[in-house]
């Protein structure tokens, strides 16, 4: 050789600036072994084959003016000339084989790793191109990676598939896509360490929310076995959610989680020649458990903020990071194995909000996880399998069991993506969210329910669920510019009963909350009575017997169950608005709804009219309910205390008299809800008559209202709002009603004591947000479709009152 070159380097001499040397990926583990080692952060040691390597092996081997004869005349959008002409570049840079003095010092690098891990060391074999894994362009699984490779032949041989994997099909599209020079871009080859995940765990994690966008979650997803099954989209994975301003303040706590289905796993293949890895079927038992426990999510997230820490601060700014982590069951430690800068949430930029809105219903034929928040259309085709893409048309809704990289092709040209398996990290949700894309990932029956041939919307628009429906369902797209949208004097906040869609709203302009609802999540989070939970003996039907032990499994009781999963359901929505104020309504059932709750006939009674009945403050001192009240208590004492999402405050539904008040208050103050203690305000629905005409008594009690202007309604006009025959009557705009609603504002700053109002009425009138503007109400609490129109009328009123 007429000039030194660098064909090997351990991954403590590198750092990121060696990207042109090693690519994205090798240089990313020398930069955390050198830098984050230290730190705590565990990450596996292994060498680099350089690009310098590779153009040394096909330079020995006269192969550029081969590559150029197959690749200079290639057509892209020819999937059959696509495929031909990349079979025929990887044959020629595998048959380019190792010069002799590369193989000599990748064997000695090897026998090293040998000495410093022991004979049973097993190899991942890595590819890292120099063009992969950058911050403006990351493809997942462009090129190979080869694991539980043993042996000095196995790895040589490992070393030269990676090589040619830089022409693998998509690889070749995605470079002429992105203006890639073939001959520019070179590969890395990484060789490291095996962590063995095959007898524990693994998945990928980022610093933020992949779906919207949100920074100040870390987002982990993990399941058993090695963690190709992760990337690839095999199996639905267990997810997590870390909060990371309460971390950095030293709370530790899972705030959001997700129990995957984690049918099987990938495991090292023994007695095989061909195949180093296999799957196999989880056990039903492990499946029902989730992979990691609590204490190692929190290691993880650590883990994520150091990482994203680092990375920032040698930016210059924030640089959120996409990360794979694995457990290794021998010795039963978490090691980082790749890192690199997350490459679209984090790059959404410009102030325009884009919502997509549903107009219509229709049968839902299959649902799974929602990956973006668009909707989109077309008709279905069902592809098997990669030999017949090029059946796929343009505009068209793929449906498939899952998708790999020698998809994309096709990918880039669909109207939405459903795949049977796969989660939120998987490679359909990557590419999907990368395209722009709406995607339904792990459906798990979609190639069976969709149809091809058949028309059907895809809808990613309603939180976290993603729904494909028959038929071509309306819909439409709200575009608003926030950048000049000012913000009214009035406090602008929103109602929000769902935690899916926290994430989502949290980025209309709003001052917080004004009502969480828990009823939503007890019963989509919980789903059974809180007394059956407490007391299964006394639930009298079997199957609901059998149904709660189904619910609790994996908690310590029923009552654990009900307290973390109350508290996560409200954790997720106060995380999402820190740290605005939250306002969490307790409990609101009527009798009727209680009851119908998985267990719940046995421990409610049959009321006449429940609307006026056993509900609200009523309830939670009773004998028949105390307990239940003791569990929300707890749940709430959690989000605060555990959490540390202090930014909740909490309010009394349908408290009819001051006596009932002061039993309340006792009631929170002895089960841990102290009001005033760590700042704890507890505010009081203003919605019954007796709560306007004593609002001076009540406001000695309580630290705020909010007007149910529903209720109010109902018992100021004497109108059932449930029943129909008399709807004509129900109109929140009569004046007896906005009397007392003045009467309420003026008495609340009279006491200064906060005043809003939650109800329906000023998302559904202007007029009476108008008319609220002007008594002073401070503020107004509204759904999320009207926040932005009813914010403008808001404006408009408060700009006339000044002039």
């Amino acid at each position: 050789m007429s000039e030194k070159r660098i064909l090997v380097r351990w991954f403590e001499t590198l750092g990121i600036e060696d990207i042109p040397l090693v690519g994205g990926k090798n240089a990313s583990l020398g930069e955390m072994y050198q830098q984050l080692t230290p730190k705590g952060i565990r990450i596996p040691n292994g060498f680099a084959i350089t690009a310098d390597a590779y153009r040394y092996t096909l330079d020995k081997s006269g192969a550029w003016a081969k590559l150029h004869a197959v690749l200079d005349a290639l057509d892209p959008e020819d999937v059959e000339d696509l495929a031909r002409r990349g079979a025929q570049a990887r044959e020629i840079v595998y048959g380019a084989g190792l010069p002799e003095d590369l193989q000599s010092e990748i064997l000695a690098a090897y026998a090293q790793l040998i000495h410093q891990y022991g004979d049973q060391l097993s190899l991942a074999v890595r590819s890292s191109a120099t063009a992969e894994d950058l911050p403006t362009a990351s493809f997942a699984g462009q090129q190979d990676t080869y694991l539980n490779i043993r042996g000095e032949a196995s790895l040589l041989d490992a070393c030269r598939r990676c090589f040619a994997s830089l022409f693998t099909d998509r690889a070749i599209h995605y470079r002429v896509d992105q203006g890639f020079d073939h001959f520019k871009v070179a590969l890395s080859v990484g060789v490291m360490k095996m962590v063995r995940s095959d007898l524990a765990s693994s998945g990928v994690m980022f610093s933020l929310d992949t779906e919207t966008g949100f920074e100040d979650v870390v987002f982990i997803t993990g399941a058993y076995g090695l963690g190709e099954n992760v990337v690839q989209g095999n199996v639905e994975p267990d997810e997590f959610y870390v909060h990371k301003p309460t971390f950095n303040k030293g709370f530790r706590a899972v705030v959001r989680r997700h129990l995957g289905s984690k049918k099987i796993r990938m495991v090292y293949a023994s007695g095989q020649t061909k195949n180093t890895t296999r799957n196999e079927r989880v056990p039903d038992p492990q499946r029902s458990r989730y992979c990691i426990d609590d204490e190692e999510v929190l290691e993880l997230a650590g883990y994520a903020l150091t990482i994203e820490q680092h990375y920032s601060q040698q930016a210059g700014h924030s640089k959120p990071m996409d990360m794979e982590w694995a457990k290794d069951g021998l010795d039963g430690q978490l090691y980082i194995v790749q890192a690199r800068p997350e490459t679209v949430a984090s790059q959404q930029q410009g102030n325009i909000l884009e919502q997509y809105h549903l107009d219509g219903e229709g049968e839902i034929l299959t649902r799974g996880y929602a990956v973006g928040t668009k909707i989109g259309q077309g008709i279905a085709r069902h592809i098997p399998d990669v030999a017949h893409l090029h059946e796929f048309q343009a505009g068209e809704v793929l449906v498939a069991d899952t998708t790999t990289p020698d998809w994309e092709p096709v990918m880039k040209i669909a109207a939405a993506i459903v795949t049977n398996r796969g989660g939120r990290t998987c490679h359909a949700a990557i590419i999907s969210r990368e395209l722009g894309i709406p995607a339904v990932v792990g459906c798990d029956d979609a190639t069976r329910t969709v149809e091809t041939g058949q028309q059907v919307t895809v809808s990613c628009a309603g939180g976290d669920e993603g729904r494909v429906y028959k038929g071509k369902i309306p819909f439409h797209v709200e575009r608003t510019d926030l950048s000049g949208l000012a913000r009214p004097k009035t406090k602008i906040m929103l109602n929000l009963g769902n935690p899916d869609l926290a994430f989502t709203t949290r980025s209309l302009p709003n001052d917080g909350v004004g009502l969480a609802r828990l009823e939503f999540i007890i019963n989509e989070y919980i789903g059974a009575h809180p007394m059956a939970l407490l007391h299964p003996e006394k639930v009298q039907d079997d199957a609901a017997r059998k149904a709660i032990e189904t619910l609790i499994h994996g908690y310590s009781d029923g009552a654990d169950y009900f307290v973390k999963r109350l508290s996560e359901g409200v954790g997720t929505i106060a995380a999402a608005f820190y740290p605005k104020p939250v306002i969490v309504r307790m409990s609101d059932f009527k009798t009727n709804e209680y009851a119908s709750l998985l267990g719940g006939r046995q421990f409610e009674p049959e009321e006449a009219n429940p609307m006026i009945g056993f509900r609200g403050a009523a309830r939670y001192t009773h004998p028949a309910y105390s307990e239940g009240f003791a569990l929300e208590c707890a749940a709430m004492k959690r989000v605060r205390e555990i959490m540390g999402l202090n930014n909740i405050k909490l309010m009394i539904p349908f408290c009819r008299t001051i006596k009932e008040g002061e039993k309340v208050l006792a009631a929170m103050a002895k089960n841990g809800l102290e009001q005033g203690k760590d700042g704890l305000e507890i505010y009081v629905m203003c919605e019954i008559p007796n709560n306007v005409i004593l609002i001076d008594a009540f406001s000695k009690l309580f630290d705020g209202f909010s007007i149910g202007s529903n209720d109010l309604t109902q018992l100021t006009l004497g109108v059932d709002r449930d029943s129909e025959i008399i709807s004509f009557d129900f109109d929140e705009r009569d004046e007896g009603v906005k009397a007392m609603i003045r009467q309420a504002v003026e008495g609340a700053r009279r006491n200064q004591r906060h005043s809003g109002l939650c109800g329906q009425a000023p998302s559904d009138y202007p007029e009476m947000a108008e008319f609220l503007v002007k008594i002073g109400i401070d503020s107004i609490s509204l759904n999320p479709d009207t926040l932005l129109r009813t914010t403008q009328t808001v404006l408009e009123v408060e700009k006339k009152m000044q002039n």
